[in-house]
């Protein structure tokens, strides 16, 4: 990705089987919530320092676009996205739990720092071939995740132009779109490898 880094927007629930793994329901247009730029982080085989002292920690492994162009009506995603890479969206699940019970943000638990680690950017393919490749997730050398965007409850279009309405986006702007099932508990020492295809993009320890 482009060291410029803008907006950090995330879509939640954008996979039927993670809605159905987490007993929550399917959304009926794009969820999105925000990171702030200091939860990006490089997924360079780096050691990550994660708050595991505030309960359940979990990761969601996730196809991340950027645009480099400032969005329009009508533009199309080729048109707005050449990069692509692969994040994880570690989540406070315990804290999530607590704050969505009283109808609170999510902040607490998605907006931390470093809870937005990347990989190297590659070419985007285009969306006529991305369906062509799963990305997968590895967690000590076992998968337990695997999406593909044809899986996806919301296209990329249709997230770039919802986000693009209702709150607008501009060059360097980060698109975190959504995680597949699979998503568990993280601890210490545990590591992390992001496929794309056979082509390993990146990997953390978690500290």
């Amino acid at each position: 990705m482009c060291a410029l880094v803008n907006n950090v927007y995330c879509v939640g629930r954008n996979y039927q089987l993670h809605a159905a793994e987490l007993g929550n329901a399917v959304p009926e247009e794009p969820m999105i919530f925000l990171k702030p730029s200091h939860a990006v982080v490089p997924l360079d085989g780096s050691v990550l320092k994660l708050p595991l002292d505030r309960g359940s920690l979990h990761f969601e492994g996730e196809l991340v676009i950027q645009l480099a162009e400032d969005y329009s009506p009508g533009m199309t995603v080729d048109e707005l996205v050449k990069t692509m890479a692969l994040g994880i969206d570690f989540t406070l699940r315990d804290v999530q739990t607590v704050i969505k019970e009283k109808g609170h943000p999510w902040t607490a638990a998605k907006a931390f720092k470093s809870s937005a680690p990347l990989t190297p950017s590659i070419t985007f393919p285009g969306t006529a071939k991305l369906a062509a490749t799963d990305f997968t997730v590895l967690k000590n050398g076992d998968e337990v995740q695997r999406g593909n965007v044809k899986d996806m409850i919301f296209s990329l279009q249709r997230i770039i132009d919802y986000i693009g309405e209702f709150y607008g986006l501009g060059k360097g702007d980060l698109i975190f779109t959504g995680t597949p099932a699979g998503v568990g508990p993280t601890e210490s020492g545990d590591v992390f490898e992001l496929f794309w295809g056979d082509i390993r993009l990146g990997r953390c320890e978690i500290g």
